[in-house]
């Protein structure tokens, strides 16, 4: 039974569409194989003894942490660790 137009297109349209997902990722910001994927970015963060952990902050503590950390030129993990360790020290 021959397929309808419709039908005809949709086919083209999946085709065409399945080809876009599959292929393969443009280099946005430059060289990406420098950039570890999240999988083996865990199995750093693993190896240096990081362990995640989540906290809720109020909005504003945030962004004096953020404003912080730009102010330093440190990331904002480094920046928070540092923070916690000063504050554990004076207890």
């Amino acid at each position: 039974m021959p397929l309808k137009r419709t039908e005809l297109a949709k086919n083209k349209f999946l085709k065409v569409n399945n080809k876009a997902r599959k292929a393969a990722t443009p280099e946005r910001f430059g060289d990406q194989s420098a950039l570890p994927d999240r999988r083996e970015q865990r199995k750093l963060d693993q190896a240096a003894g990081l362990v995640p952990f989540a906290v809720k902050l109020n909005g504003e503590l945030v962004k004096e942490i953020q404003a912080l950390a730009e102010a330093r030129q440190t990331g904002l993990n480094e920046t928070v660790a540092e923070l916690l360790q000063s504050a554990l020290t004076k207890l």
